[in-house]
C-alpha cells in the first residue's frame, strides 16, 4: 500500500472566505510521487483566518488527542507553505520531531521547523531590495552543503529555485543550514540527529524539474520505509 502522507490545512490567504485547504500542486506532487494525501486539520473551536497567533489559546488535552488520532494515521507529514502559524501546528511539530516522523516543509513549513523549541514564533522580514517575492519560476541560485541529507538526495550543490517568501528562518541550535541563497538568506535546513527532517524556503510542488521529483520522490521513500 502507497504510504499516506498528512499534509497540514493551511488557513487561506488575507481577503479569502475562510478556508482551510491544501494547494492542488502539493497534493499532486504527493499523489506523482507515490503517496497518498490526506489533509490534516487542527480541532480547535477558532476562526483562524482573523485570529492572531498570540490570541490563539493552547490546546486542551482532548484537542491534543484529537489532532494526534489524524497524525499516527500518517506514515510521513508535509507542512506546506502559507502565510500564518497556528499553536495547533508547533504542537504537531513537537510531536513530529519527538517520533522522528518523515517530514518535509516548504516555505513557511521550513520557517515553522525552524522555531522547533523556540519559547516565542520568530522569523526576520527580507532585507529591502531583495530578490525573495516573485511570480518568475526560476528567481535565484541556492547552494547546498555537501555534507547534508539534502544533497545526497539532490546530487548537486548549486541550482536555481523559485521564491515566494516576505520573511525567513532564523533557526536554533537544533536546526542546521543546510543551503543559502547568494545574499545568505537560509534556503534549506535538517533538523539534527533526525532520520528525514527536511525543510525548504522554495517551492518545490510548483516546478516541474528534476530537483524537485528528486526531493518528493526521497520524502515518499523515506514515509514508505516508516511506513514499513
Amino acid at each position: 500500500m502507497k504510504p499516506i502522507i498528512g499534509i497540514l490545512g493551511r488557513v487561506e490567504y488575507p481577503g479569502g472566505t475562510g478556508k482551510i485547504a491544501v494547494n492542488e500542486t502539493v497534493r499532486r506532487s504527493i499523489v506523482k510521487h507515490g503517496g497518498n494525501p490526506l489533509c490534516i486539520l487542527c480541532p480547535q473551536d477558532i476562526e483562524y483566518t482573523n485570529t492572531k497567533y498570540e490570541d490563539q489559546v493552547e490546546l486542551t488535552d482532548e484537542e491534543k488527542e484529537m489532532v494526534l488520532n489524524q497524525v499516527d494515521l500518517c506514515d510521513g507529514i508535509l507542512m506546506p507553505g502559507g502565510f500564518k502559524f497556528l499553536r495547533c501546528e508547533r504542537f504537531i511539530l513537537d510531536y513530529i520531531v519527538e517520533k522522528d516522523i518523515p517530514l518535509l516543509g516548504i516555505c513557511l513549513g521550513m520557517q515553522l521547523m525552524s522555531n522547533y523549541k523556540k519559547e516565542e514564533i520568530w522569523n526576520d522580514p527580507n532585507p529591502e531590495g531583495s530578490n525573495h517575492l516573485s511570480e518568475e519560476k526560476y528567481v535565484h541560485y541556492v547552494t547546498l552543503d555537501k555534507s547534508s541529507k539534502l544533497y545526497n538526495i539532490i546530487g548537486i550543490d548549486r541550482f536555481m529555485v523559485n521564491s515566494r517568501h516576505r520573511f525567513h528562518a532564523v533557526p536554533t541550535e537544533y536546526c542546521q543550514v543546510v543551503g543559502v541563497s547568494d545574499d545568505n538568506i537560509v534556503e534549506a535546513i535538517e533538523i539534527k540527529n533526525k532520520t528525514y527532517q527536511i525543510g525548504v524556503q522554495w517551492h518545490p510542488e510548483d516546478l516541474d524539474d528534476e530537483i524537485s521529483d528528486k526531493l518528493f520522490e526521497s520524502f515518499i521513500r523515506e514515509a514508505k520505509k516508516n511506513k514499513n
